[in-house]
């Protein structure tokens, strides 16, 4: 079995961006975090694959969502990415600080990032120590952030749960 330290010449080099996902169970509870792991895996339909860490309490609420919001992060939006990625919705109410609107999946959709897109959890399965979702995506909507905030470019977060 390989290490990380195996792996660290093609780890060190790879960069990705940075998004917010967030989701709303029917009982109307919310949550958010931070991921990196994140990729369009089909054009026509398009749906995406959005991995979520089994210890953040994002996973349990999306596990009952039907929507999903996928927010892409500007290059100017490191406080945006503290705030999901280095809380944990057990402890903070996330949304409580930023502004939101319910979107037509039910997923919360945050007003400001670069660009935010919703979609329809299609399921769900294991990949390691993440699950991963199946997003249908339904609609996307430009924000006012230029740029894009990259997991290379971000300064270190540090996670409101270990990895």
């Amino acid at each position: 079995m390989s290490t990380s330290q195996d792996l660290a010449p093609f780890l060190d080099r790879v960069d990705y961006p940075l998004y917010v996902v967030t989701v709303r169970a029917p009982d109307a509870e919310m949550s958010g975090c931070l991921a990196g792991f994140v990729t369009q895996c089909s054009i026509d339909p398009p749906n995406f694959l959005v991995c979520v860490s089994k210890v953040n309490h994002t996973l349990s609420v999306a596990e009952r969502s039907s929507g999903m919001g996928l927010h892409l992060l500007g290059a100017d939006q490191v406080d945006l990415a503290r705030l999901f990625g280095e809380e944990s919705g057990d402890r903070v109410d996330k949304f409580a600080s930023v502004d939101w609107r319910l979107g037509s999946t039910g997923a919360p959709l945050l007003v400001e990032s670069a660009v935010g897109l919703e979609g329809q959890i299609l399921g769900h399965f294991s990949v390691g120590d993440h699950e991963a979702f199946l997003m249908r995506a339904v609609r996307a909507v430009a924000g006012g952030h230029g740029g894009i905030l990259t997991y290379r470019t971000a300064p270190p977060l540090h996670p409101g749960h270990p990895a």
